[in-house]
């Protein structure tokens, strides 16, 4: 194998690739990047056997062949080079290193056989279908949030995308919940995802993938069965397995009888929850709602470091209320909303509450209360 590309192209791809390495493998060819050498182009693989991901770069190749290598390692030293340098790459008759030279600079990097990296990308797909990266973005971002991290309930780990159909219209629809708050979101239905099995993008693979969507604003190509699910981002392209579980019933938990409505100026109410919520105890962040006719109350009490207050004019006509709730999940939901106003659908202090994005109203929000 021999190969030369410019430094700058190499950087970028693995930067891609090289995310998805865990820094510490029991598996030695886990912490390699496949380099492949074919025609014009080098191709470069990671994989931690969850993720796959595959970058193909532009390159001037003079010998075919293929090694892999230390994939930090590669990128640290890629990384260090000249910014424009031309790097050539090569597997000579010692195949147990690979050589990089840049200028001056010369490395010899130990490789293991190219023949016993994993291959994640095989297998037949049922779906196929192309999703604008501004609908693929939304839908992660609307939803990342509430992704639970309780290994237990691993089914909670992603982000469950699936078909939902609303107003008689079929949508693509996003919902994370880590049973206490629970995000939902919908764009159009793409033509071909029709008839799509619902699954669980795990939260590891969203991060990736919205990492990629960073860099794209053309349409994503995704392919999906019931076990994995393939992104396309041009010369990018990533291939993950899906959860293994059933994702919850979570319309049981949307209320629909929630009829005293308050609303508010997000940003005001947000910059209040975070005030007052200062002096709330590490351990419940817990901050009170006392709704009247015309003003909401915010309050927080802590026998260890003393109490807090905030009082705001609102758009509220029914029963007075106290709620309480976490006030990291207030902020985490007021960040997602868009528009000037929130809405909060509220019934009791021991039930849920939705809110709602007054411009939006394919996003939707619940939150569990808590005593106070």
């Amino acid at each position: 194998m021999r190969l030369i590309i410019e430094r700058n192209a190499l950087l970028k791809a693995l930067s891609h690739v090289t995310s998805v390495v865990e820094r510490r493998n029991t598996i030695p060819i886990l912490s390699n990047v496949l380099v492949a050498a074919t025609g014009k182009s080098v191709k470069l693989t990671a994989t931690d056997l969850d993720i796959e991901v595959i970058e193909t770069a532009p390159a001037d190749v003079s010998q075919e062949g293929s090694t892999t290598v230390s994939a930090h390692m590669f990128y640290d030293i890629v990384r260090k080079l000249a910014d424009g340098a031309q790097v050539e790459l090569s597997l000579g008759p010692d195949e147990g290193r690979m050589a990089l030279t840049s200028g001056p600079a010369k490395f010899a990097l130990q490789v293991l056989p190219p023949n016993d990296f994993p291959d994640l990308s095989a297998g037949d797909m049922s779906h196929a279908f192309e999703i604008s990266a501004a609908d693929l973005k939304r839908l992660i971002d609307k939803t990342r949030f509430a992704i639970s991290t309780e290994e237990t309930r691993y089914y909670l780990n992603g982000i469950y995308l699936h078909t939902a159909e609303t107003d008689g219209t079929e949508m693509m629809r996003a919902v994370a919940t880590d049973g206490h708050r629970l995000a939902q979101i919908e764009v159009d239905l793409p033509k071909g995802a029709e008839g799509m099995p619902g699954i669980i993008v795990p939260r590891k693979t969203v991060l990736e993938v919205y990492k990629l969507l960073e860099d794209t604003e053309a349409s994503v190509k995704v392919e999906l069965s019931t076990s994995k699910i393939r992104f396309s981002f041009g010369d990018v392209v990533l291939t993950s397995q899906l959860i293994d579980g059933t994702f919850p019933d979570y319309g049981r938990v949307i209320p629909h009888g929630n009829d005293k409505i308050l609303s508010i100026p997000s940003a005001s109410f947000a910059e209040a929850v975070d005030r007052v919520s200062t002096l709330s105890s590490d351990k419940g962040r817990a901050v009170k709602l006392r709704l009247g006719e015309g003003k909401l109350t915010l309050s927080v009490n802590n026998p260890d470091s003393g109490s807090a207050t905030e009082e705001l004019s609102a758009a509220y006509d029914a029963d007075d209320l106290e709620i309480g709730f976490n006030a990291r999940y207030l902020l985490d939901i007021t960040s997602q909303l868009e528009s000037d106003d929130a809405e909060f659908l509220l019934s009791d202090p021991g039930s849920p509450t939705i809110v709602r994005d007054t411009s939006d109203k394919a996003a939707l929000y619940v939150l569990m209360p808590m005593r106070v």
